[in-house]
């Protein structure tokens, strides 16, 4: 069975970073929160090293088993921090949206940032939220409108 927190281990050792990983079960997979000095460039520019991380560790995992958990890579509980502010957010748009009854789209977000946004407000009965492209770039926008 693949091991999550040794695979990320490997990667950062291979990539030359001195830390430590701990494993926390979450309901939709697992959580590998890194401990290091290098914590800003582990994360890169708006966390874009760190997203990069999670992937290559998703990816390996599933190779090794396609029942693999889904893993989520944070440094320093930068994500922990940055999903508590996108939810914030996503329920400060939901919330204009039925106070005007007008649409919102929010900024440009990758795939995993889009799916807490889609995640937090799936129960709303107000509010539908759909991904948009957005022209000259790979990340989509998120579109909240009046349920119909």
């Amino acid at each position: 069975m693949a091991q999550p927190k040794e695979v990320l281990e490997k990667i950062l050792a291979s990539l030359g970073f001195q830390a430590t990983v701990e494993e926390h079960k979450l309901d939709e997979g697992v959580l590998l929160d890194v401990k290091t000095d290098d914590a800003g460039r582990l994360i890169g520019r708006q966390g874009q090293t760190l997203s990069d991380l999670q992937y290559l560790t998703n990816r390996l995992l599933f190779q090794q088993s396609t029942d693999a958990p889904k893993v989520m890579v944070d440094v320093g509980g930068y994500r922990t921090q940055a999903r508590e502010a996108l939810v914030k957010k996503a329920k400060e748009a939901a919330d204009k949206v039925r106070r005007w009854g007008d649409a919102v789209e929010l900024e440009p977000l990758n795939a995993f940032d889009r799916r807490v946004v889609h995640q937090t407000l799936k129960d709303d009965p107000d509010v539908e939220t759909h991904s948009v492209e957005v022209d000259g770039t790979d990340k989509k926008a998120i579109l909240l409108r009046p349920r119909q």
